[in-house]
């Protein structure tokens, strides 16, 4: 029988809600890892999103400062160095497949947002 050498992740206290703009893109160090925090409003719903703050092509931790739009169905976030769009539901690159950035669960507990790390 093989031991299950997974660790489950952590839920972490980021920030509070009011503490994010809408449209924008905050970052915040969570165990030591950089997390770019995207607050979205669509369809007149926010919706909350974190992946890496690292931009793999650019080699700088920026994406927090991208620009936010949609490609397709997909909520992205444009690196403000290359303009690589990454989408922040899943982190994946549109335009390489090489490349990805890691995506993080959110949720909102009370007044609080926490990401899972």
């Amino acid at each position: 029988m093989t031991a299950n050498t997974e660790v489950a992740p952590l839920w972490h206290d980021v920030c509070g809600i009011d503490e994010v703009v809408t449209n924008s893109g905050v970052c915040a160090l969570v165990e030591g890892q950089q997390v770019a925090l995207f607050s979205v409003m669509r369809g007149g719903e926010q919706f909350l999103y974190a992946i890496s703050n690292w931009d793999p092509i650019g080699k700088a931790n920026v994406l927090y400062r991208g620009l936010i739009g949609s490609i397709a169905d997909d909520v992205v976030v444009a690196s403000p160095l290359y303009k690589e769009h990454y989408v922040l539901a899943t982190g994946k690159c549109i335009e390489r497949d090489d490349v990805s950035v890691v995506a993080y669960d959110v949720k909102v507990e009370g007044e609080r947002i926490l990401v899972a790390v």
